[in-house]
């Protein structure tokens, strides 16, 4: 269920100005009844040219009557110039807020009346001169989305759909309302890309025991291969004491077995900071 304000609750149950009134000075008509709302509205003028009495049919939901209702309480009593700077935000500040999803209810208000002083001054309705259907289910053109875009600041189809309709059916316009959101704003900036994550971390123990485990299975294997082995001895932060057995022990090359098999190894596996002691000897002379 909407979560309607009073006010919208209250001008939907009881509806001050519907009716009709007949001829009219000024007669509108906007919206589609066989695919949504649909809103007429009828003004009468007095002599001053200011608005007398106004009066509205409706077909569409709770949002679409209290919106209409709004809209003739506040131009009555305007001359024409005033009541077409009326909006639909104005529509629905007037009834304390709208669902999201409701907004196009208060545009459809401010078109009928926008209208309705296009014919009374002779002029044609900007947003159905030359207008191409955009969305075919909701029968909303390209100039009421530009429009739209445009006053409200609208960059996503979803908005797109809240303002007007366009989009909430088929979505065969998506692609369509995209690129005139595209029109209006430009083309949305590029993504910038994410710098890789970076592994969490690791604890003082979890470094032991994978250092531990670079050892056993990734460098014992080769050092045993030719007569030769190694303990890991201790571990302080990121300098690693092992010690070299067998033929590594003796061997003259063992600073460069040190650097380029234990150490690098090391490196590759666990943290790029190791650095390989061998303390072999010292424990040896203990």
């Amino acid at each position: 269920m909407w979560d309607y304000t009073e006010k919208v609750k209250d001008h939907f149950l009881h509806p001050r100005n519907t009716g009709e009134i007949p001829q009219p000075d000024m007669d509108a008509t906007v919206g589609n009844i066989t695919c949504g709302d649909a809103l007429r509205l009828m003004v009468r003028l007095d002599k001053a040219g200011r608005i007398a009495d106004a009066k509205f049919q409706t077909f569409g939901c709770a949002s679409a009557i209290a919106s209409s209702d709004a809209l003739i309480e506040l131009i009555k009593g305007k001359t024409l110039a005033e009541a077409e700077r009326i909006t639909n935000d104005d529509i629905a500040a007037y009834l304390g807020g709208l669902p999201e999803a409701k907004i196009h209810c208060s545009v459809m208000g401010m078109e009928a009346l926008q209208k309705a002083i296009a014919q009374y001054r002779h002029k044609p309705f900007e947003l159905e001169e030359e207008g191409q259907v955009v969305c075919r289910c909701f029968g909303v053109t390209d100039r009421l989305i530009e429009k739209v875009v445009r006053e409200h600041n609208l960059h996503t189809v979803e908005e797109v759909t809240h303002y007007t309709k366009a989009g909430g059916g088929c979505g065969g316009c998506h692609r369509e309302i995209e690129a005139l959101i595209a029109k209006v704003h430009g083309p949305p900036p590029a993504k910038a890309a994410r710098p890789p994550a970076r592994e969490p971390a690791m604890t003082n123990l979890q470094r032991i025991n994978r250092i531990q485990e670079v050892i056993e299975n990734e460098i014992r294997p080769l050092l045993q291969a030719d007569g030769g082995d190694v303990d890991l001895v201790d571990v302080d932060g990121k300098n690693v004491q092992v010690a070299f057995r067998g033929h590594c022990a003796w061997c003259p090359v063992s600073d460069v077995t040190l650097k380029s098999a234990v150490q690098a190894k090391l490196r590759e596996l666990v943290d790029g900071e190791i650095v390989v002691e061998d303390v072999g000897e010292h424990l040896n002379q203990a």
